[in-house]
C-alpha cells in the first residue's frame, strides 16, 4: 500500500450514512476528496462539481480499514498445526519455527509474491493502510530482505527479529538481534516489536531489544500478554511504545498503567478464534479509558485472516464491544497505533482512504459476519 496520491477530484454522492469520527454519523451526506485528501463533508444536496463522481446509492461509507499488526512475509502455511489445535491440541507459539525453516528456504519473488497476495486481498475488505512485520528469517541476511519485501508494501514496517529465539543460545541471539541484525534491518523498518511472552523473550530481554531499537530510530511496540500474565505490557507503558498487542492476560495493575499513558492496546480476536484461546476482555479496557485498536494479526500460525471485517464482528460478539466501539478501534484505533493523525478517519485533510459497504449502515459489518460488504475501495483518493 505504497503512497499514490490522486491528481484529480472525486465526489462520493448520495451516501446514506457517513462515518467521520467527527461527532455521529452523517445522513444524506457526501464527500469530495481533492489530490488524494478529503477536501470537503457535507450534505448530499450541498455538494459541489467534481471530475469524477461516485453515487453510493444510499449506501454508507466508513473510513478505510487501519491493521495495525499482521505477518505477511513468510512462506509456507500451518494448516496442519490448525487442525491438530481444533482437535485439541493447545498453541504454544512453537509452530513459528516452522514458517521461519519455510521462509529461509523461499526466494524473493515467492515471499514477494505471497505478501502482493494477501496485501490484495486486505485491500478488497477495506483495508487501506496495513503494518508488515518481519520475524520470519531470524537471521541477518533473511529478516532485512523480509523488511525490504515488505517496504515495497507499506510504509509501516516493524522489524521484529525478536520473535523466537531460534536454536543456540538465547542470550547470544539477543546479542545478534540488538548488534548486527538490528543494523541491517534498522534501514528498512520505522519500528521495533519483541514477543515478550512464555517460550519467547523475557522482560529483560524485552527491554534491552527494544532500548536497542529506539537507540537506533526505531518506534517500540511489542507482543504483550498473550499466552500468559507477564512483564510485557508496563515494559510497554515504561518505554512509551505505540501498542501493546495482545493484551489478552492483564491484570488490574497492567489496565491501570495502560490507561494511564498513551500506550495503545491492541486487540487481535482472530488470534483467539484461531487457537480457542480466552480472548481479552476489551470492556474492562474500554471503561478503564484505555484506547483500543483491533488488527487482524495476519499470520500462517495463529492467525491466518486478512479480514478486517471479521476481526470487528468477532469484537462485538465475542469482546462486548458495541458496533460504534469496534469500527473506531478498527479505523481511528488502529491509526492511534500506527502514531498517525491522517488516516483512520474523514475529516478535512484526511488521506482519503475509505470504504463503500454494500449495506446501509455500518452497523452491518457486525450484524451480517462474514459477508463481502465492501463495494468500492478508495485509497488516497483513487478507486481500488
Amino acid at each position: 500500500m505504497t503512497d499514490k496520491s490522486g491528481t484529480s477530484s472525486i465526489l462520493i454522492d448520495n451516501i446514506g450514512e457517513l462515518t467521520t469520527h467527527d461527532g455521529p454519523p452523517r445522513t444524506n451526506a457526501a464527500l469530495l476528496a481533492e489530490d488524494g485528501r478529503v477536501a470537503w463533508v457535507g450534505s448530499a444536496s450541498d455538494a459541489p462539481s467534481a471530475d469524477e463522481r461516485i453515487d453510493a446509492g444510499g449506501a454508507a461509507v466508513i473510513p478505510g480499514f487501519v491493521d495495525s499488526h499482521a505477518h505477511l512475509v513468510f512462506a509456507g502455511d500451518r494448516a496442519a498445526e490448525f487442525a491438530a489445535r481444533m482437535a485439541g491440541r493447545p498453541y504454544t507459539g512453537g509452530g513459528i519455527r516452522t514458517t521461519v525453516a519455510a521462509t529461509r528456504a523461499a526466494t524473493d519473488d515467492d515471499l514477494r509474491a505471497n505478501a502482493s497476495r494477501l496485501v490484495t486481498e486486505a485491500r478488497r475488505q477495506g483495508t487501506t493502510t496495513i503494518e508488515i512485520k518481519s520475524g520470519y528469517g531470524l537471521s541477518v541476511a533473511d529478516e532485512a530482505r523480509s523488511l525490504r519485501i515488505a517496504a515495497e508494501l507499506t510504509e509501516e514496517t516493524t522489524f521484529l527479529g525478536a520473535h523466537l529465539v531460534p536454536d543456540g543460545d538465547p542470550d547470544d541471539y539477543v546479542a545478534l538481534v540488538t548488534g548486527e541484525m538490528l543494523a541491517a534491518a534498522a534501514p528498512h523498518a520505522r519500528w521495533i516489536d519483541v514477543f515478550c511472552d512464555r517460550g519467547a523473550f523475557t522482560g529483560e530481554q524485552s527491554r534491552a531489544i527494544l532500548t536497542a531499537g529506539l537507540a537506533a530510530g526505531l518506534l517500540p511496540r511489542i507482543h504483550a500478554n498473550q499466552l500468559q500474565h507477564g512483564p510485557g505490557v508496563r515494559i510497554a507503558v515504561e518505554l512509551k511504545a505505540a501498542s501493546a498487542d495482545h493484551c489478552t492476560h492483564l491484570d488490574a495493575a497492567d489496565v491501570d498503567a495502560l490507561a494511564s499513558g498513551d500506550t495503545v492496546a491492541t486487540l487481535l480476536p482472530g488470534a483467539e478464534f484461531s487457537t480457542r484461546s480466552p480472548y481479552p476482555d476489551a470492556r474492562r479496557l474500554l471503561e478503564a479509558g484505555v484506547t483500543v485498536a483491533l488488527a487482524t494479526d495476519c499470520n500462517p500460525g495463529s492467525s491466518y485472516t486478512s479480514s478486517m471485517p471479521f476481526c470487528l464482528a468477532l469484537a462485538v460478539r465475542e469482546m462486548r464491544m458495541t458496533p460504534a466501539e469496534a469500527l473506531w478501534s478498527a479505523t481511528a484505533g488502529g491509526a492511534r497505533a500506527l502514531r498517525r493523525d491522517d488516516i483512520g478517519h474523514l475529516r478535512v485533510g484526511a488521506r482519503a482512504d475509505l470504504a463503500v459497504l454494500d449495506a446501509p449502515s455500518y452497523l452491518h459489518l457486525a450484524y451480517r459476519p462474514g459477508v463481502p460488504l465492501i463495494r468500492t475501495v478508495l485509497h488516497h483518493g483513487v478507486p481500488l
